[in-house]
């Protein structure tokens, strides 16, 4: 199976402004932002998208959520608040089939969305 953009993110194969990395994830600035501050964190490991994750995967989903929330602090978005978004299948918007999740922040976010 051909390896996705994110993976090939991670291998730095593909240029990216990575802002946060560990042993178990990723995080870098989306190329196409939908908030001044747009920022997508991804487990190393690739999973397809979280409703393909496994019992195993519990605690890098657990990891990956933390560290969501300490990127976000890192931007400074803790102060006025943010927005996580992991978008499942095609019609909530998935265009890159590995597990992320959206940081989004510095702006007034409405409800619902989109």
């Amino acid at each position: 199976m051909a390896r996705t953009l994110f993976e090939k993110i991670i291998a730095r194969e593909v240029p990216a402004n990575i802002v946060f990395e560990d042993d178990s994830v990723c995080a870098f600035r989306d190329i196409n932002p939908q908030a001044p501050t747009h920022i997508l964190i991804v487990p190393k490991k690739p999973i397809p998208r979280l409703g393909e994750a496994k019992a195993e995967d519990q605690s890098v989903l657990g990891h990956l959520l933390l560290q969501a929330a300490e990127v976000a602090a890192r931007a400074g978005l803790d102060k006025t608040g943010y927005r996580l978004v992991i978008n499942h299948g095609p019609d909530a918007g998935e265009s890159v089939p590995h597990l992320h999740v959206h940081i989004l922040g510095g702006r007034h976010m409405k409800w619902p969305p989109g």
